[in-house]
């Protein structure tokens, strides 16, 4: 497949993200209610994909995100700057000492174990980037002068606010003016969108954007809420993929949206908070690749395991051209970063070659 990449040696960035970044506070094998300490990480749907992009597999990336300016912001960027991402881009913003004009995000997330699933708590209105708008950045200075090969942003980000709607919108209509590819994760959370107009409003944002993205993510539910397209034969409750009507549903929307390039998601059937099956399906060209199958496999801590498989999915089309090589690295680095703690990758390219191999866990020595 073609994806028209800008060369290169004509840009600063091979990627930029735009979304929130956010603390998240961990319990570790705990739960929230009854933590007494945690452990502090950064993440944000949109942010780990570059994260990853850079930590695991080389790439020069870069952050569009924007921070109250306390020590709580500059921790965050401390994290950013130790996964290797560039915070250039980041818009510090003004604010009062308890957080009336804005405040950085906080995210409560405990992994699960077994029968208790993984649990979410967060803690995030009024923050610097759902107010940040089109005009706080210079889009036409990120993608025009200094060049970026890829965007990739997403409908977390699109649900925090309507200046993160009209944001979004105007990145990714620069982007390609400039003719930077754009991969949009739709990933619906109804709670985030309910403050905005619900689903209707989810579907208003998104069927715009999708006018403009290349490569779009996103599972069965993501597509019915937030695209309005249907999958005949589901399971009402979600709980197993009805692959056929997958397909069909990628290919209407393929129809619906030409500029569609690539269209992938993540197959996921939760056994039990720690054991999930695992694979992942591209479609490209009019076909559908599928990766390989990861049964059984054993979980850590399953926040984040769809963003690295985006990266891993990023990386692949970026550099072979080929979707069943992307699907592939995308599932295996997906399955990796499910092994460790944290939103954010601690795999490395090597390792999610070999697993892509059919590596088996034995010792390193």
């Amino acid at each position: 497949m073609n994806l028209n990449l800008r060369p290169a040696n004509e840009c600063k960035y091979d990627a930029v993200s735009l979304g929130e970044v956010m603390l998240r506070l961990d319990p570790g094998e705990g739960r929230i209610r009854t933590a007494r300490s945690f452990r502090a990480w950064e993440g944000g749907g949109e942010y780990n994909v570059v994260r990853g992009l850079r930590r695991c597999f080389g790439l020069n990336t870069g952050v569009i995100t924007a921070f109250a300016d306390n020590e709580v912001g500059m921790l965050m960027e401390d994290f950013i700057l130790q996964g290797g991402v560039d915070t250039s881009l980041i818009k510090w913003m003004k604010t009062d000492g308890i957080g009336r004009i804005c405040r950085n995000g906080i995210n409560f997330t405990e992994r699960g174990f077994g029968i208790r699933g993984a649990v979410g708590c967060s803690d995030r209105a009024n923050t610097a980037i759902s107010k940040a708008k089109p005009e706080d950045f210079n889009f036409d200075y990120i993608f025009g002068e200094l060049g970026v090969r890829w965007l990739h942003t997403g409908g977390i980000y699109a649900a925090l606010s309507e200046q993160s709607c009209e944001t979004v919108l105007a990145a990714i209509k620069t982007a390609k003016k400039y003719g930077t590819v754009v991969s949009y994760d739709l990933n619906y959370r109804p709670s985030m969108w309910s403050a905005i107009g619900g689903q209707a409003k989810a579907q208003e944002v998104n069927k715009e954007i999708a006018k403009y993205v290349d490569v779009m993510i996103g599972n069965e539910e993501d597509f019915t809420a937030c695209l309005g397209f249907e999958i005949e034969g589901n399971d009402a409750n979600l709980k197993e993929l009805n692959l056929d009507g997958y397909k069909k549903m990628i290919n209407e929307a393929a129809k619906t949206y030409p500029n569609f390039k690539a269209v992938a998601t993540t197959l996921r059937t939760v056994r039990t908070a720690t054991v999930n099956d695992w694979s992942a399906i591209c479609w490209a060209d009019g076909e559908i690749y599928k990766a390989k199958d990861y049964k059984g496999l054993e979980i850590m801590d399953r926040v984040g395991g769809g963003d690295s498989f985006a990266s891993g999915l990023i990386y692949g089309l970026m550099t072979t051209g080929d979707a069943e090589a992307a699907v592939n690295y995308g599932a295996a680095h997906g399955a990796l970063a499910m092994t460790t703690p944290g939103d954010t990758t601690m795999a490395s390219k090597k390792e999610v070659e070999a697993i892509m191999g059919g590596a088996g866990a034995r010792v390193q020595r």
